[in-house]
C-alpha cells in the first residue's frame, strides 16, 4: 500500500517524535493513504513555519510503500469509523501526553478541526460521548495510519518525495 506523509522536509527515515501536545493515536509517525490529505498537511506545516521564520517554505510530501505482510506480526488496531472505541482512544491520547497503548500501528479517522472541536467538548465534559458519536456521523473524516513503535517503522519503505507548492510569509 502507498502511504504519504506531509511535512516541510523529505523524510527518508521516519522517526517517532514527542511533543508537548497529545496526538490522536499518541506519539507516532503519522501517514495517510490519501495523497491530497498529505498535501494539505504539508501546506499547513509550511504555512506555520513560514509565519514563524518569515521566510518562504516549501511543503514536501514523502511517499512510502507500506509492507503490510511484514506488519502482520505486529499489533495493529484498525478503526472502521468514528465509533465509541475510536473516540475513547483519541480522548485518552489527546488529554494525557503520558498515555500509552499497546499497539504498534493504529489506523483510523483523523480528528480534523471540526472533529477536533467535538473531541475537545468531550474532553472538557461539555458533551457526552454518545452525543459526540452522533454528531461525528455527519462529518467527512479522512484517514490516518500511525506508526507508534520503532518496530512498526521498519515496515515503511521510502519511495520518493515531491514539493507541492511554496508558502510565503
Amino acid at each position: 500500500m502507498i502511504l504519504y506523509h506531509g511535512s516541510t522536509v523529505e523524510v527518508q527515515q521516519p522517526r517517532i517524535l514527542k511533543s508537548e501536545i497529545g496526538r490522536d493515536f499518541g506519539f507516532a509517525f503519522y501517514t495517510t493513504d490519501i495523497r491530497t490529505q498529505a498535501e494539505r498537511w504539508a501546506r499547513r506545516r509550511a504555512m506555520i513555519e513560514s509565519r514563524r521564520t518569515k521566510i518562504e517554505v516549501q511543503p514536501v510530501v514523502s511517499v512510502y510503500e507500506w509492507d503490510e505482510d511484514a506488519a502482520k506480526h505486529l499489533r495493529l488496531l484498525r478503526f472502521d469509523g468514528a465509533g465509541m472505541d475510536w473516540l475513547e482512544l483519541v480522548v485518552a491520547c489527546r488529554s494525557r501526553t503520558d498515555y500509552s497503548h499497546d499497539y504498534d500501528i493504529v489506523e483510523g479517522k483523523i480528528a480534523n478541526d471540526n472533529v477536533g472541536e467535538t473531541v475537545s467538548y468531550v474532553m472538557q465534559g461539555i458533551m457526552r460521548r454518545e452525543d459526540a458519536i452522533e454528531r461525528l456521523r455527519f462529518e467527512q473524516i479522512n484517514n490516518q495510519i500511525a506508526f507508534c513503535t520503532e518496530a512498526s517503522l521498519y515496515t515503511l519503505h521510502f519511495q520518493n518525495s515531491y514539493i507541492c507548492g511554496s508558502v510565503k510569509p
